[in-house]
């Protein structure tokens, strides 16, 4: 585990280095991108999430992608697991109580199957598509109960390794987006 424990601290350094500006406009080359991805494109029920400081952020991108139509799902934290809620305005949005990221108020979405894109964030990804996240192991639970869903990694270039550190319950991604990929 100090081999993830290291490869965090150093990802942390480098998105430390990167102004919230400059997250900001990658941010916004990254997620064209991920919308011109076609299984993203045609899913008509896509899985977002609301973006930490030190994140690809994603808060503009929830918005266009709810104005344009699509049901947009945000997941909540309930305990060890996230449960997911539709994305209905600003307006119905709160601090979610573990982390204070914002979190929809409006009814559990259960139908985990009408899912057709998941964008899913992380410390580390590598060309394979593995990923690394914070350590609680949210995402993986999650995605083991959304296999059918297309499964897009964000991420700034710097937050590309050689090799994440696999385990046998980590989820694989279809596909990594970063500014330059």
């Amino acid at each position: 585990m100090t081999e993830k424990k290291e490869l965090r601290r150093q990802i942390k350094a480098a998105k430390a280095a990167v102004p919230l500006e400059e997250k900001l406009r990658r941010s916004q080359g990254i997620m064209s991108q991920v919308a011109e991805l076609k299984p993203f494109a045609d899913a008509g029920v896509v899985l977002l999430y609301w973006s930490m400081d030190d994140e690809v952020q994603t808060h503009r991108f929830v918005e266009e992608q709810y104005r344009a139509g699509k049901t947009v799902l945000l997941p909540c934290v309930d305990g060890d697991d996230l449960v997911l809620r539709q994305y209905t305005g600003l307006e119905q949005m709160k601090a979610g109580e573990q982390f204070g990221i914002g979190e929809p108020t409006g009814a559990i979405f259960d139908d985990l199957g009408k899912v057709g894109a998941i964008v899913v964030p992380g410390v580390a990804f590598d060309r394979q598509g593995h990923r690394m996240g914070r350590g609680r192991g949210f995402y993986d639970r999650l995605l083991a109960s959304t296999p059918n869903a297309y499964k897009i990694g964000v991420a700034f270039d710097f937050q590309m390794v050689p090799q994440v550190p696999v385990e046998p319950h980590d989820k694989m991604m279809d596909v990594v987006v970063t500014e330059s990929n």
